[in-house]
C-alpha cells in the first residue's frame, strides 16, 4: 500500500501540471483555514472521548503530513471525527489512554490489512446516489451542529441530529445577538465573496471580517485561545489474552467505521468539486493504506484516529486548496497557531469558526440535488434520501448501507422478480 502512494513533486506535476504561486497561495488558504476549524473541534472530541484535549490536536499534526505524501485525495483533510468516539470513549473508561492506543494500533494494522486484500475498491461501486445523499446528510449535519454556537444557547443533548434540532429550537428564547452578528457575518460574507469571485478564499475572508467586527464593537465573545504543545510519550501498555475478546473486534468496527468514513468523505469531497466519476480502484486502496500507515504513527502516542472531515476538505477546497500542499500547511498553521500562542489568530472569536462550519454545512447540503429530486429515477431518489435522513438519524455507515440497499433491492427485481412480459422481447436476428 506505500508503494501506491506519490512523492510530493510527482503528485503536483499529475495533479495539474506547473505548481504557481497562486497554486501555492490558494494552498496555503485552505490550510490556514482548516487549521482554524480543526482547533477547537480536535479539542472538543479528544475531551469526549476522555483523552487530553491536546491529543486531538496531535492527530491532525501528526497524520497530515503523512496521509499528504501517501493518499490520493489532494484536498482530503483528515482529523478527530464523531464517528471514532464510540471505539474509543469505550477503550479509555476501560483501561485509560493505553485502551485508546490499543483499539487505535489494531484499527490502523487492520486499515492497512483492508489496503493490502484491497478493499478499498468495493466503495467505488457505491452509486453517486447514495454518495450525494451521504454528503448532503453530513452537510446537515455541520449545520445543526453549529446553530446552538451562533445561537448562543447551550448545546441540545439528543439521540441524533433531528432530536437536537428539536431541542436547540427549545433553546431559542435564550438567543443572543452578539454570536448570531459574528457567526452570521462570516456566513454573509462567505457567500457574497464565492458568488462575485469563487477564486477568493470566501471562507477566510469571512473570518477576517467577523474578527474586525467583534475588536470595533468590542464584542466580548470566548475565542481560539493559545494551548501549550508538545510531542507526547509513547503510551505503555501491556497485551492480556482478554485484550483478544475485548479489544480486537472494537479495533475492527472502529477500522470500519473509519475506512468507510475516509472512503466516502473522499467521495463526497471530489463530488463537490465537480468530479463525480468514481476513483480508481487502486486510489480507495492506497487512501486506506495511507490513513492505516498515519493512525498507527498517532497511535503509539494515544491520540485518536484520523478520518475524512468534510469541512475542513471542503472549507480547503473553498478557500483554494487544490494539491496536497494545502493538507501540510493545514499541520503547519496548526502546530503554530498552537505553538505560538499569542498571535492574532488565537483572538478569532468561535461563533466565527461555528459560522465557517455552518457554511460548509449549506454548501455539502447541495440545493441542487434537491431540485433535481423530482427528475431523478425512483431509485435515485429513494437512496439520496434514506441515505441523507440516515446519516441524520442513525450514523453515516448504516446509511449508506441502506442506500445501497435500496439499490439492490431494484436489483433483485429486475433479475428475479419482474414479470416475463415486462422483460424486452429477443428478436430472431438478434439470437
Amino acid at each position: 500500500c506505500v508503494r501506491q502512494g506519490y512523492g510530493l513533486t510527482t503528485f503536483i506535476r499529475r495533479e495539474g501540471g506547473k505548481y504557481t504561486w497562486e497554486r501555492f497561495f490558494g494552498d496555503c488558504a485552505g490550510g490556514m483555514i482548516a487549521a482554524l476549524i480543526a482547533l477547537p473541534y480536535g479539542l472538543s472530541m479528544a475531551a469526549l472521548m476522555g483523552l487530553p484535549p491536546i491529543l486531538g490536536v496531535v492527530t491532525s499534526i501528526l497524520t497530515a503530513p503523512i496521509t499528504a505524501l501517501l493518499g490520493r485525495n489532494p484536498v482530503l483533510i483528515g482529523g478527530t471525527a464523531s464517528a471514532t468516539v464510540p471505539f474509543i470513549a469505550n477503550a479509555v473508561r476501560a483501561q485509560g489512554i493505553g485502551g485508546a492506543a490499543k483499539v487505535s494500533i489494531v484499527a490502523s494494522v487492520l486499515m492497512m490489512a483492508f489496503c493490502v486484500l484491497r478493499l478499498g475498491r468495493f466503495v467505488s461501486k457505491v452509486p453517486a446516489s447514495v454518495v450525494a445523499g451521504f454528503s448532503a446528510g453530513i452537510g446537515g449535519i455541520m449545520l445543526i451542529s453549529q446553530l446552538h454556537v451562533l445561537a448562543g444557547v447551550h448545546a441540545p443533548g439528543g439521540y441524533n441530529e433531528l432530536t437536537k434540532l428539536f431541542g436547540f429550537l427549545t433553546e431559542l428564547p435564550g438567543l443572543r445577538w452578539a454570536p448570531l452578528v459574528l457567526g452570521g457575518s462570516v456566513m454573509l460574507a462567505a457567500a457574497a465573496v464565492a458568488k462575485w469571485s469563487p477564486r477568493m478564499p470566501a471562507p477566510l475572508i469571512g473570518v477576517g471580517l467577523s474578527t474586525v467586527i467583534a475588536v470595533l464593537f468590542r464584542i466580548h465573545e470566548p475565542e481560539v485561545g493559545s494551548l501549550h504543545l508538545s510531542l507526547p510519550p509513547f503510551v505503555g501498555f501491556s497485551w492480556t489474552p482478554q485484550d483478544v475478546v475485548n479489544v480486537v473486534p472494537a479495533g475492527l468496527g472502529l477500522a470500519f467505521a473509519a475506512s468507510v468514513n475516509v472512503l466516502l468523505t473522499s467521495r463526497a469531497v471530489e463530488h463537490f468539486r465537480g468530479r463525480h466519476k468514481p476513483p480508481k480502484r487502486t486510489d480507495a486502496d492506497a487512501e486506506l493504506g495511507a490513513y492505516g500507515i498515519a493512525n498507527l504513527c498517532a497511535g503509539v502516542f494515544g491520540a485518536p484516529m484520523s478520518v475524512g472531515i468534510p469541512a475542513r476538505s471542503v472549507a480547503n477546497v473553498r478557500c483554494g486548496g487544490t494539491t496536497r500542499v494545502s493538507n501540510v500547511m493545514h499541520a503547519l498553521f496548526l502546530f503554530m497557531l498552537v505553538q505560538l500562542g499569542s498571535g492574532a489568530l488565537t483572538h478569532i472569536p468561535l461563533a466565527a469558526l461555528g459560522g465557517v462550519t455552518a457554511w460548509m454545512g449549506v454548501c455539502l447540503l447541495d440545493t441542487s440535488a434537491w431540485r433535481r429530486l423530482p427528475k431523478m429515477r425512483l431509485v435515485d431518489a429513494a437512496a439520496f434520501l434514506i441515505t441523507a435522513v440516515g446519516v441524520l438519524m442513525v450514523n453515516a455507515v448504516a446509511a449508506v448501507l441502506a442506500g445501497c440497499a435500496a439499490h439492490g433491492a431494484q436489483w433483485a427485481y429486475r433479475r428475479y422478480l419482474r414479470p416475463a412480459s415486462a422483460m424486452p422481447e429477443v428478436t430472431a436476428g438478434a439470437q
